[in-house]
């Protein structure tokens, strides 16, 4: 293994490096530090030049990190997490500050958290100001690498899967995660419905008619996911994308739909909802904070995840 002389290191270097790692993608990596593709390309070269070890290397439309670089990576990391946040010119003060925070939510999701947040911020950070833009997927991780949110909230089963298992195998995620709440999902019905009462067995609940909210319009999600498991299909007569619009649709049809049990206290229509406990096995909604690793030590972004936790503590216990 070659010798690094650390005193002669161009420690910009090690900077590329740790996003190239992150978003295991030059191009991308270029767009984040602001420089040409080529530029990063260079750095690279240079730093494989000096650690005698090719770092990274092409793998379909991104580059994959060799062994050495896996390992050295978390300290790189942390070294520069220290740095930058010795640097910064003063920690985040709420009562002074002015930033401006984007948040990524479900609509279901902001109507919970998003009043519990206008009070801390007229409380502590009245100069702060929060934006939410919507969810199109379940998967929210391209918004950050096109630098479209700072955090998102929802249900992210294979991310947080993905995550999980790159944890397990030794490597550093360059996403971070927290939960925020534990729940289920139920079906749900207009109260006169002719399932709202009697035996809801799994061969009714196939053939009845749904109503799927699916964030990308595709007309096939968990539910079917843990049907087909059981050899079982249902027939999806519509699909929307919005909790909110789904819970008024079934209370004037004969529709079916699944909703978290924790939403439907504020879609406005409880009253008219009959709910009944799915006759299948389902997964539990893990409602989930989503940030970059990166951001792990800003000051402000400290504080913005801790604002949105106590938001959803106070919204989910009231449920």
């Amino acid at each position: 293994m070659k010798s690094t002389n650390f005193r002669t290191l161009d420690l910009n270097l090690l900077r590329v490096f740790d996003q190239v790692m992150v978003d295991r993608n030059l191009t991308r990596a270029a767009r984040h530090l602001a420089m040409t593709q080529p530029s990063v390309s260079n750095a690279l070269a240079r730093l494989r030049d000096a650690l005698g070890d090719r770092l990274v290397s092409r793998s379909g439309y991104g580059v994959e990190p060799t062994p050495r670089a896996l390992a050295l990576w978390p300290a790189v990391s942390d070294a520069l997490r220290q740095l930058e946040k010795s640097l910064v010119p003063g920690d985040f003060v709420a009562s002074e500050a002015d930033n401006t925070f984007v948040l990524g939510m479900a609509d279901s999701t902001a109507a919970e958290l998003m009043p519990g947040l206008v009070e801390i911020i007229e409380r502590d950070a009245p100069g702060v100001s929060m934006r939410t833009v919507p969810l199109t997927t379940r998967d929210p991780r391209l918004l950050f690498e096109e630098a479209q949110v700072d955090l998102a909230v929802g249900f992210f089963p294979a991310v947080i899967a993905d995550l999980t298992a790159q944890a397990q195998a030794g490597r550093l995620a360059p996403f971070e995660h927290q939960r925020l709440h534990k729940g289920e999902y139920v079906c749900v019905m207009r109260k006169d419905h002719a399932l709202a009462s009697g035996p809801f067995t799994l061969k009714r609940y196939c053939a009845a008619h749904h109503l799927l909210v699916s964030f990308s319009g595709r007309p096939f999600g968990f539910v079917d996911e843990a049907l087909a498991a059981l050899g079982q299909t249902r027939r999806i007569v519509m699909t929307v994308n919005q909790f909110f619009t789904a819970a008024r649709i079934v209370t004037t049809s004969d529709l079916l739909t699944v909703l978290p049990r924790h939403f439907i206290g504020i879609t406005g229509v409880a009253e008219r909802l009959a709910i009944r406990e799915l006759p299948f096995d389902t997964p539990p909604v893990h409602v989930e904070a989503l940030w970059q690793r990166r951001q792990e030590r800003r000051s402000d972004h400290a504080w913005l995840r801790l604002a949105v936790a106590a938001a959803a503590k106070k919204a989910f216990l009231s449920d």
